[in-house]
């Protein structure tokens, strides 16, 4: 009973003190998650059902990663100018017409162009979601709420993974109307439980502070340091769902023999994200990240030494754990890098370095497994995650403490005016009812006054001022 007392209570722990705003973003990416089917189906879908080679599905895919790759740019830019929730809606409206177009076109051009499309669509909305979270909860809150977005993506996944299977035994084009449908809902719950939370800066700050540009992010030697490095980690990781198939394919291993290794991922993330969130929360973020690089690295490098089903998913274990450090912590550290008004195109840069390792990592596994082996690829990638830790390591300790001492400040003293704030407020509202009741009392009867009125006012003015003082949701907007 006291085992169960402890888990209620860890789990209360973890959800606890994060914004409503928050909940509903994680709701939206659930939901966004539990639709996935393209992503899953789409190279079963053109062989298949449409008869296709695999040559034109890698192109289609490899169209549909470029995709992602343009946008992700292209969608920090707008974060930032347009703000995240117009990016939120406008990329998720898109991503539903353009996955219900896709499963009625049948012309292999058409198909492609679609696909590109698609990829451009689905991933324009990740430089928005992760402003926002920034955004919307507390800097020694944001380790942990990437780490349940990210525990959310995944549970999503499997779900819809499975699900996906038997929906294509039916009907491919059901698969993309429900992702569509699926999608469009994710956008009714932005439209009508989000607010904007882009930060609202003053005239004095906007003359003070130098705009933000993609120059700007391209000349931040330290910040593009991480997005080199979360390029080479990207790397390691794609070789689960490129690598490791067509490595224990040629062993003779069935994919029946894959699936039920690569499922221990799915499974351990969905299991452990939690836990290993509260463990790690407080922790140095140098030492995590340098930890998980060599976790990840020897993780896949172990794998030359498989030769059973078992033993594969021994070595899936090792980098799925360092997949669950690794996430939200590298997340934490690009906002942490990134400023205020500049986080969408910071945060564009970043998703584009994983973009970019979807497009490589196919190649580079291939040629590698071709010419040399699959132990030389193993090889390699324990190469990759040593060199990314020693670059981890080497940033760390060039990252000034004070950045996360004054990014704590800044929010301290963003409370400090909301509260300013709300208390002004309730004074001009408390002395604007003292006035009304003065003439009331001259002209009526004091019940003549509705009951509640003042409270009422007092109350939309509140939150009015603190949204414009902060313009973050979690302080006083609905």
């Amino acid at each position: 009973m006291s085992s169960v007392v402890r888990a209620r209570h860890a789990v209360r722990e973890t959800v606890s003190g994060l914004p409503p705003a928050f909940w509903w973003l994680w709701t939206s990416t659930l939901v966004n998650r539990l639709g996935a089917f393209v992503a899953t189906f789409m190279a079963l879908y053109l062989t298949l059902d449409r008869g296709y080679s695999a040559t034109y599905a890698g192109l289609v895919a490899a169209l549909h990663g470029l995709g992602g790759v343009i946008s992700s740019l292209g969608a920090g830019v707008m974060t930032d100018r347009l703000g995240r929730r117009p990016t939120l809606l406008v990329a998720q409206a898109s991503t539903a017409v353009s996955v219900a177009a896709l499963g009625f076109v049948h012309d292999p051009v058409s198909i492609a162009a679609v696909a590109f499309l698609v990829g451009m669509a689905s991933n324009a909305s990740r430089p928005a979601v992760q402003a926002m979270m920034a955004d919307i909860v507390r800097p020694e809150d944001r380790i942990r709420a990437f780490s349940l977005n990210y525990w959310a993506i995944n549970l999503g996944f499997a779900v819809s993974s499975m699900a996906a299977g038997f929906i294509a035994e039916y009907s491919y084009l059901a698969g993309f109307l429900i992702e569509a449908v699926m999608t469009m809902a994710c956008a009714v719950v932005v439209f009508v439980k989000l607010p904007e939370s882009k930060p609202v800066r003053s005239s004095a700050e906007e003359a003070r502070e130098e705009s933000v540009g993609l120059g700007t992010v391209l000349r931040d030697g330290r910040f593009m340091s991480v997005v080199g490095l979360s390029f080479l980690i990207a790397l390691i990781f794609q070789q689960g769902s490129i690598g490791l198939p067509v490595a224990m394919g040629a062993a003779g291993f069935t994919p029946a023999d894959y699936g039920m290794a690569v499922a221990v991922n799915g499974v351990l993330i969905v299991a452990l994200q939690i836990p290993v969130t509260r463990f790690i929360e407080h922790r140095d973020p140098g030492r995590l990240l340098v930890i998980s690089s060599l976790l990840a690295g020897y993780g896949f490098g172990l794998t030359a030494f498989a030769g059973s089903v078992g033993v594969f998913a021994l070595t899936v274990c090792v980098w799925t754990l360092a997949e669950i450090v690794n996430a939200p912590t590298q997340t934490g550290l690009v906002v942490r890098l990134s400023p205020v008004h500049g986080r969408g195109r910071y945060q564009g840069m970043y998703t584009m370095s994983w973009a970019v390792a979807a497009l490589v990592a196919p190649l580079m596994s291939g040629v590698v497994i071709d010419r040399f082996g699959a132990e030389w690829l193993w090889g390699l990638c324990a190469v990759v995650g040593t060199v990314a830790g020693a670059g981890y390591a080497a940033l760390m300790r060039r990252l000034p403490p004070e950045t996360a001492a004054a990014e704590k400040a800044t929010a301290e003293k963003t409370a400090a005016e909301v509260v300013a704030a709300e208390k002004t407020a309730a004074e001009v509202v408390a002395a604007e009812a003292l006035v009304a009741g003065t003439v009331v009392a001259g002209t009526a009867p004091a019940e003549a006054v509705p009951a509640g009125e003042a409270p009422g006012r007092a109350a939309v003015v509140v939150d009015r001022a603190a949204v414009v003082v902060e313009g973050k949701p979690e302080v006083g907007a609905p």
